[in-house]
């Protein structure tokens, strides 16, 4: 399925710089927390008070996901969950199942506030729906639907989840790339690879609205516009020597290309960074790059074994 493969569409770590300063500074012991992340070979997350996002869940491909505590940084193993993604705000939080159950696969939606939980149908079976993405205003889920072709896992729509109804509806698209992905925009519609560029649906039906070609592919699976909504980053097409580019959503162009290499991106962090991957000698670490490309603040170290077994990161802002 596609595991990192909308990673790699690419489809979240030893020094601390702080964001703007060109020089390594060192943080007061109680501004900042190391915090353990279990099953991932001793990394810890390097988090700092007022942060604008929180690591809220990580994973190792879909066999192993945690989930973090509403208090301190505790992560727990969610056994039955192949994947979970905290809602904006922290409160509601969207798992799906590794089974089916009665034939159907299914999001579990909890309220963290109250522990009430509840499954809303998706997809029949042979169909799945994953890939949980929130829409900003928190009140929507959208998910990737696949089937199996062949052997072979393809992306023929989407589920979006209305959450107060919990009720779900599912649109099948036309013309997908087995390996699209789908995501929400700032301004409540789903964007998706298409081509060597992106494409617009609208959540209710699944029509086009508006294509971005030739702008390159998603950098997913989190949300790759900026918090204001200003810039989009997709990974540069094949004509340009660098790999990470920001698109204006609003002319349709790309306006800046970054001086950078990362092996995954895991969404922005605010309008003047990304959360990003990169290689250091033999294993990776999870930085913060601003859009010059230089690393301003390591967030981890990541073991190439720990990077290798599809290790994901979520992020939640305002939790």
């Amino acid at each position: 399925m596609l595991a990192k493969i909308a990673i790699a569409l690419s489809l979240t770590l030893s020094g601390h710089a702080s964001a703007g300063l060109t020089g390594p500074t060192t943080l007061p012991a109680a501004a900042r927390a190391d915090l353990a992340l279990p099953g991932t070979g001793g990394v810890k997350y390097r988090e700092t008070a007022g942060d604008p996002v929180r690591l809220s869940a990580y994973g190792l491909g879909t066999e192993r996901t945690y989930l973090r505590s509403t208090t301190g940084g505790r992560f727990t193993l969610e056994q039955a969950l192949s994947e979970v993604s905290v809602a904006p705000g922290g409160r509601l939080t969207a798992g799906v199942p590794k089974a089916y159950r009665s034939g159907y696969d299914s999001l579990i939606v909890t309220d963290r506030t109250t522990g009430a939980a509840g499954r809303i149908r998706t997809v029949k079976k042979p169909l799945t729906a994953s890939y949980a993405s929130w829409s900003r205003d928190g009140k929507q889920v959208a998910l990737t639907v696949e089937q199996k072709t062949g052997g072979k896992w393809r992306v023929i729509g989407f589920t979006v989840v209305d959450v107060a109804a919990k009720a779900a509806r599912t649109v099948r698209v036309t013309g997908l790339s087995a390996k699209a992905g789908f995501w929400w925009s700032p301004d409540g519609n789903l964007v998706s690879m298409y081509g060597t560029g992106l494409r617009v649906y609208r959540a209710v039906d699944g029509a086009v609205l508006r294509t971005y070609a030739g702008v390159g592919l998603p950098t997913g699976p989190e949300d790759s516009f900026s918090p204001t909504g200003t810039r989009l980053t997709t990974w540069c097409p094949s004509r340009f020597k660098e790999q990470l580019c920001l698109v204006d959503p609003a002319k349709g162009k790309i306006v800046q290309r970054v001086n950078a290499r990362p092996e995954a991106l895991f969404g922005w962090w605010d309008d003047s960074h990304v959360i990003a991957v990169v290689a250091r000698g033999t294993a990776y670490r999870l930085v913060l790059l601003d859009l010059t490309g230089r690393t301003t603040r390591v967030l981890a170290d990541l073991p190439r074994t720990t990077w290798a077994a599809d290790l994901w990161l979520s992020f939640t802002r305002g939790s």
